[in-house]
């Protein structure tokens, strides 16, 4: 590195550390949730985070939002959610002269960072619109077509426990989220220093450490961190690993995999392990990097089979086994 970039790089460290200290002086106990969000958005990831309610999924993300000076909009799923009623529509205006004209109203999806709340409780069509603009960064109304605002995340959440009146999304949806982050219950300590944050006159107020312009420059710098040949290769191994058509799939993986990861995994893996180094001020990424991020990264991209469901062997199982399979 040159002296610039080598003070570009203790700079955006010093920065991120911030960022990580400042989130949790609100979060209570979620480490790695909090960078596995970190993450998703380094890599301009879309994440879906899965724990039941009270969890503070909501705070998470509207804490992220005031850390980063960010815009933060809520959305609550329902089945009577329409696309209209996320992405805006256009409603006729009157002016003082009589005339009238067609006006775009925006709608809550045009904002940095979004709730998505109980996305699986909302009808295909709806989930779809959504699902739309996060691949594109855009809407298209009445011809016209509207950029997003940069940077642009969305955060969806699923009750992991209550399926009832639910629509879930299909595995190639499914497939378009970076990451899957599983949020769980705090510990006893944990839980006793929520109970009094939240129960106390003072209450803590996430300041804004960084702006989208230095958010936009730790982006770019993700792609400048190196992954060596033996980290691409043994990423390359566990996606390939996992599908049971696979040369390199063994027994396990024949008889509790039905689908196994795509190329998409790959690529997931391969920049979330560099936002790992990032994150933990590495230079390279490396094979600890991929172990870290692989169950995030690929537990919503491996499907079990119905025999493996069966014997109760988890996703997690599986992924486990590739990890020690190819990672030792």
């Amino acid at each position: 590195m040159t002296n610039e970039q080598n003070k570009t790089w203790e700079s955006a460290q010093a920065a991120i550390t911030n960022l990580r200290e400042e989130v949790a002086r609100t979060i209570v106990d979620q480490r790695r949730v909090i960078d596995e969000m970190l993450m998703g958005l380094m890599c301009r990831g879309h994440c879906l985070m899965v724990g039941v309610p009270g969890l503070a999924k909501t705070l998470l993300v509207d804490t992220l939002g005031k850390c980063l000076g960010l815009s933060f909009h809520r959305v609550q799923f329902t089945p009577d959610l329409m696309p209209a009623d996320i992405i805006g529509s256009e409603i006729l205006q009157q002016t003082a002269d009589g005339s009238r004209h067609l006006e775009f109203t925006p709608g809550p999806v045009f904002a940095n960072l979004i709730l998505a709340d109980e996305i699986n409780r909302t009808p295909p069509k709806t989930q779809s619109a959504l699902l739309e603009a996060m691949q594109e960064k855009q809407v298209t109304v009445a011809g016209k077509t509207m950029p997003l605002p940069d940077p642009f995340l969305v955060f969806a959440t699923q009750n992991p426990i209550e399926h009832e009146g639910t629509y879930p999304l299909p595995e190639a949806q499914l497939d378009r989220f970076f990451f899957n982050i599983v949020i769980d219950y705090p510990g006893f300590e944990q839980e006793r220093e929520i109970v009094l944050r939240t129960t106390a006159r003072e209450r803590a107020t996430p300041a804004q450490v960084l702006n989208p312009e230095q958010i936009a420059e730790m982006q770019e710098m993700i792609f400048d961190i190196p992954a060596p040949d033996h980290v691409i290769d043994a990423i390359l191994k566990i996606t390939h690993g996992s599908r049971p058509t696979s040369d390199l799939a063994d027994d396990f993986i024949r008889r509790c995999v039905e689908w196994g990861a795509g190329p998409r995994a790959s690529q997931t893996l391969t920049l979330a392990a560099k936002a790992c180094a990032f994150i933990k001020g590495e230079a390279a990424a490396s094979l600890e990097d991929v172990r870290e991020v692989a169950m995030p990264a690929l537990r919503h991209r491996v499907l079990p089979s119905y025999s493996a469901t069966g014997d109760g062997v988890t996703v997690e199982k599986i992924i486990q086994h590739l990890l020690d399979k190819h990672l030792g």
